[in-house]
């Protein structure tokens, strides 16, 4: 299956970083922006996540679709690089005014790619 066809519109999902001392982190995210067949892209601000991301570049990512009952993915990540600029993050910063309310996605200061490591079944 591609990437692409694993998140469809409407889903959620939970990103899990620790630190380099295995303090762990959770926060909600939307999907995420699929640049190809093993990267994926989200919007991040400043906070523990992209803190964690920056002492241990591993990451999870649960995606929860859509659908009754249980449906969605569990996802190995591995931070491949973060940049603050570029017409991604200002298309992510500009859906988030949208969706979270106007100049929310003044908050959104990095994007960061991940490599997809491994993807498994939520269930």
């Amino acid at each position: 299956m591609k990437l692409a066809e694993l998140f469809p519109e409407g889903g959620r999902g939970v990103i899990g970083t620790a630190d380099n001392n295995g303090v762990v982190n959770q926060a909600v995210f939307a999907v995420p922006h699929v640049i190809d067949e093993e990267t994926l892209a989200w919007g991040f601000t400043e906070g523990r996540s992209i803190e964690n991301l920056r002492k241990n570049p591993h990451a999870s990512y649960l995606y929860l679709a859509p659908t009754r009952g249980y449906s969605g993915w569990r996802l190995t990540l591995t931070l491949k690089r973060e940049t603050t600029e570029g017409d991604l993050l200002a298309a992510i910063r500009e859906q988030t005014d949208k969706v979270v309310g106007s100049q929310a996605g003044e908050a959104v200061k990095y994007l960061v790619y991940f490599k997809v490591d491994e993807v498994r079944p939520l269930m």
